[in-house]
């Protein structure tokens, strides 16, 4: 019987440590040039320079942000983004405090992503009203370097309601 135990308690070490062993699934960056594009991205927003904007981005590239019903065609995101200057004065956006960009290789279906925080602000012209948005945004590129896909989370009803005053 004291076999029995034993054995039974050594399959069960011997199972537990076989099924959780640990796998990696690629690795993260704290630097690397897909990060440096996500900034140029950001750095040509503010600069207004479109035609930066459309090197950076793959002809397919589609783009959300939350509140949106689905993506939409990165040409479009663009003409969407030079209207928040039409609203908004000292538009800002800066890496979130004690943040950084990421950028994530995964081995599975060679996936590359960088994500990061950013915080948004912008002065409304009919208001005076700073508005500020707290995001986290992930760009996707493909094998060529471009951005594929863009997706931005955050709460963007304060900058909604400043643009329909």
């Amino acid at each position: 019987m004291k076999k029995f135990i034993i054995s039974s308690a050594f399959l069960l070490l011997l199972g537990g440590v076989c099924f959780s062993q640990e796998e990696t699934n690629g690795t993260i960056y704290i630097k690397h040039p897909y990060i440096g594009l996500v900034n140029k991205s950001a750095q040509a927003y503010l600069d207004k320079d479109w035609n930066t904007e459309k090197t950076l981005y793959a002809d397919t590239a589609k783009w959300w942000i939350s509140g949106l019903e689905k993506k939409m065609p990165i040409a479009d995101a663009i003409k969407s983004w030079a209207t928040d200057f039409d609203y908004f004065d000292n538009i800002k956006q800066v890496v979130f405090p004690g943040s950084y960009p990421d950028y994530l290789h995964y081995k599975k279906d060679d996936v590359k992503v960088v994500q990061s925080w950013w915080v948004w602000s912008g002065k409304s012209k009919k208001t005076g009203e700073v508005v500020t948005v707290t995001m986290v945004q992930f760009d996707e590129f493909n094998k060529a370097g471009k951005i594929t896909s863009e997706e931005i989370y955050g709460d963007f009803s304060k900058v909604e309601a400043a643009k329909h005053q």
